[in-house]
Order: structure tokens, then C-alpha cells, then sequence
């Protein structure tokens, strides 16, 4: 259930792809919705949610989807992990959010200062479970760059495996890269 705006149901990936652009939009003029009424919210919400957009994110706790997106609670299913990886765990809660939820998009986001694809950057010895993630981020690393252009590569990678998907495929999800950009608040779509 999109709260902004409750008598307007979103149905297509081109109008939850509009509200995600409007929201940064207002996030960026520091021009926020009002959220006060979290009371109100949660009543709503107690009843299920219908999420318009599933966003894909790095853990990172400068990036706040919700926030920089500028939508209140229930309106986007957020899957957060370090460096934004696709893995089994990850499909499966996307897989969920198309299938069962029926959000029509799927916004994978990188962002700037990312720990993890620097790590991936740098190379050395990491601990077992941090080097599954740098594995993760490796494949982007070998196509070169900088650090900000590994971002995006990654980005739109981590983007076509879910693309690839099988019930993505098949029910339709729309699916984008995007890329935040931590001092400026700028969400720019890859």
C-alpha cells in the first residue's frame, strides 16, 4: 500500500519507477513527506503490506533506502547485505516480493564509498565469511576501473541476475541499477 498517496494504486513498474525518481527528488530539496503519523502507518499496515518497488542495497548505514527514496513504511521491500550481492537468500526475497507481493520493479543500488567493492578493489586476505562478498564483487573488478565505475558495473551485474530469474522472467518484474551517491543524495539510474 503506497501511504502517500492511498486512493492511487500503483500497478506498473513505469509509475513505481516515477515515485522512487519523485521521492529522491524531494529527499534531495529536503523537501520530505511527512511521516509523523507512524501510529497510523502501522494500523495500516498491520492488515499486509503491497510494497510498489523491491530495492536491492548495500547494508551500508548511510544507505537508507527509504529515506533517499523519501517513501514511508510499506511501500518498498528493502533486501540489504554488504556490497549488495545477489545470492540463493537474496532471490528468494526478491522472488517473494514479485511473486507474492506483486511489486512490479526491482531497483538494484550501489552507492558511493562502498566498503565492500573497495575491499574487492584492494585485494588481500579477508575473513571466510567477508571473502563470499568480495567474491561476489570480483567478476566486476576484473572488467576495470575505478572504484565509482566498479560500482556501477557491479550494480547492473547484481541488476541481470535478478533480471535472469526465472519468476522474475515470468511475472513480468521490471528491473533496474541505480546508483546513490552518498554527498550529494542523487540517485542516477544506470
Amino acid at each position: 500500500m503506497n501511504l502517500h498517496k492511498p486512493d492511487v494504486k500503483v500497478t506498473s513498474a513505469e509509475e513505481a519507477l516515477q515515485l522512487l525518481k519523485e521521492g529522491n527528488q524531494r529527499y534531495r530539496d529536503n523537501k520530505m513527506s511527512d511521516k509523523t503519523d507512524y501510529e497510523e502507518s502501522r494500523k495500516v499496515l498491520a492488515g499486509g503490506q503491497k510494497p510498489f518497488a523491491i530495492v536491492l542495497c548495500c547494508a551500508d548505514s548511510r544507505v537508507a533506502p527509504e529515506i533517499f527514496f523519501d517513501q514511508k513504511l510499506g511501500d518498498i521491500f528493502v533486501v540489504r547485505n554488504a556490497g549488495n550481492v545477489v545470492d540463493e537468500t537474496v532471490l528468494g526475497s526478491i522472488e517473494y516480493g514479485a511473486e507474492h507481493l506483486g511489486s512490479p520493479l526491482v531497483v538494484v543500488v550501489g552507492h558511493s564509498c562502498c566498503g565492500a567493492v573497495t575491499a574487492a578493489c584492494e585485494g588481500g586476505e579477508l575473513p571466510h565469511n567477508i571473502q563470499t562478498i568480495v567474491d561476489k564483487i570480483a567478476p566486476s573488478v576484473k572488467q576495470g576501473g575505478g572504484v565509482d565505475e566498479v560500482i556501477h558495473t557491479h550494480a547492473k551485474e547484481m541488476a541481470e541476475q535478478v533480471r535472469s530469474n526465472e519468476i522474475i522472467k515470468h511475472m513480468g518484474t521490471r528491473v533496474e541499477a541505480a546508483y546513490y551517491d552518498i554527498v550529494t543524495g542523487e540517485v542516477c539510474w544506470l
